[in-house]
């Protein structure tokens, strides 16, 4: 006859500050040859140092105990010795304590008391089992049923935002608004800017379906649509005329924007907008990308310049052909000092180095007088033109 396998005793650590406690749960650890008991703590950071050095098996470990209590020791317990498993010791079946709890890596929550099974405890933890006092199951399946019912929810309302987003794409369940650009102080038409417009449910701003575009792994899609829409205005365009269109920085490093681009049959009259608002990851790639279309004759600008404390490190980064002094800048320009201030400082640097400069959200002829004191060469705002359909590029009366 072969004989029986030896198997090792489960080796425990036990860590509670009540030392009638403790002392109890040590003498029935000790008292069970299926047990060892490897150590005993009175606060968390003791049970984590003494878990490192012996590894328990199992940890019974005090919610409540000093420094740090039950979740600190399983936090650390987990990343010092991630083979022990730990039972929290709680002389409550507070839910949100459990939730914590588990939360914090433990497989199990007892309730101190005459009704708790400690070694059915052990045995169970060991076979990696989840152990719950009665008192609190009830009520941490309740709790996990609505979460779950939560997770659903979000699943589902993630699924649809994704089905309305990806039919938007396929369907260009959007139109393209061309707002005109006006020469200062010839009043001339320049260019336009286009405007993506979205007509679908639920109603809000141009940024904010974009916005969700890219939290759902469609951004780049979107865009890419929306400028491919815009450019498809290019052989009507009157010469000359040039057509603005805004990108974020992750889509003006993409080969994608970049073959939709190149393959325009007049790249010379396209601008690419920057938006200061989108973080640059990394300018070197951004700058590479965008020197290949300037070799084609693309320009560049930068938008929203003036709004944020970044504007010039980003305009020295990117070396824009033309920057757009942003509407919060132009908003009282014609009696708001700073304001006035701000755009001559950027309009003298402008000058400087050679690169346009244009005036947006211009809504009244004190702003348009003010801005075209100052040598801004473009302007654009409602004052001057509504987005709309791809205007006339004959000269017309800003005043209109």
């Amino acid at each position: 006859m072969s004989e029986d396998p030896v198997v090792d005793p489960i080796r425990v650590l036990v860590a509670d500050d009540n030392e009638s406690v403790r002392r109890t749960i040590a003498r029935l650890v000790s008292s069970k040859a299926a047990f060892e008991l490897v150590g005993v703590a009175t606060d968390a950071e003791e049970a984590v140092q003494l878990g490192s050095r012996t590894q328990p098996d199992v940890a019974l470990v005090d919610v409540q105990m000093p420094k740090g209590g039950g979740v600190r020791a399983a936090r650390e317990l987990h990343e010092c010795s991630p083979g022990t498993r730990v039972v929290a010791l709680s002389g409550s079946s507070d839910r949100e304590g459990v939730l914590e709890m588990l939360r914090s890596g433990a497989v199990g929550y007892l309730v101190k008391g005459p009704n708790a099974d400690v070694a059915h405890s052990i045995m169970a933890a060991s076979r990696g089992e989840g152990v719950l006092s009665s008192e609190v199951a009830a009520g941490v399946i309740g709790e996990l049923s609505d979460r779950l019912t939560v997770q659903h929810e979000q699943e589902e309302s993630h699924r649809l935002k994704v089905s309305r987003i990806e039919g938007v794409i396929e369907d260009r369940a959007f139109t393209i608004a061309f707002q005109p650009i006006l020469e200062l102080p010839t009043s001339t038409m320049a260019g336009v800017e286009a405007l993506a417009r979205f007509s679908g449910e639920p109603p809000r701003t141009p940024d904010l379906w974009f916005e969700e575009a890219w939290s759902l792994g469609h951004g780049l899609d979107l865009e890419l649509a929306a400028a491919q829409m815009a450019m498809e205005a290019g052989p009507v365009m009157a010469p000359g005329v040039f057509l603005a269109i805004n990108v974020s920085p992750e889509a003006a490093v993409s080969s994608r924007f970049s073959e939709l681009v190149l393959a325009q049959a007049c790249t010379e009259a396209l601008v690419v907008e920057l938006t200061e608002h989108a973080v640059v990851e990394d300018y070197d790639i951004l700058t590479r990308s965008l020197d290949l279309l300037r070799q084609k004759g693309v320009r560049v600008a930068v938008d929203d310049a003036g709004s944020g404390y970044a504007s010039l490190r980003h305009i020295l980064r990117v070396k824009p052909d033309l920057i757009k002094l942003d509407v919060s800048l132009i908003a009282d320009i014609d009696h708001d000092r700073d304001k006035l201030a701000l755009a001559t400082g950027i309009t003298s640097f402008a000058r400087e180095v050679g690169i346009k400069v244009l005036a947006e959200g211009i809504e009244t002829p004190a702003q348009l007088e003010c801005v075209a004191a100052l040598g801004v060469d473009y302007a654009q705002g409602y004052h001057l033109g509504r987005p709309g359909p791809l205007p006339s590029a004959d000269p017309f009366d800003s005043r209109n």
